[in-house]
């Protein structure tokens, strides 16, 4: 599977922008895909994950505000991101594995958020 990162792009503090990750690949349903974040000058952190069911996992201190979501029909998985913080300015990357698996050996380009105050 490829994946294709997608959404990101600037945004005024308190407001809301909806990241893609479009996967290639016919067994996009068997992947657990996350995403993560990079800001400037700090290490890569994990934002969420999404199973190939309903199940959802969140970094604690995002929860409340960013969700994700998945379409298998569509190949893509979402991350719906609300009242946006200027800390929140990061390049954005999606990352998948097969179930079963534990590393995330498939990453997305990443795309750019920037939150101004």
């Amino acid at each position: 599977v490829q994946l294709q990162a997608s959404g990101g792009g600037l945004v005024q503090a308190g407001g809301s922008l909806r990241l893609s990750c479009t996967a290639s690949g016919r067994t996009f349903s068997r992947y657990v895909v996350g995403w993560f974040r990079q800001a400037p000058g700090k290490e890569r952190e994990f934002v969420a994950t999404s199973w190939s069911g309903d199940n959802t996992y969140y970094a604690d201190a995002l929860k409340g505000r960013f969700v994700i979501s998945r379409d298998n029909a569509k190949n893509t998985v979402y991350l719906q991101m609300n009242s946006l913080k200027p800390e929140d300015t990061a390049v954005y990357y999606c990352a998948a594995h097969l179930e079963g698996l534990s590393l995330y050996d498939v990453w997305g380009q990443g795309t750019l958020v920037t939150v101004s105050s």
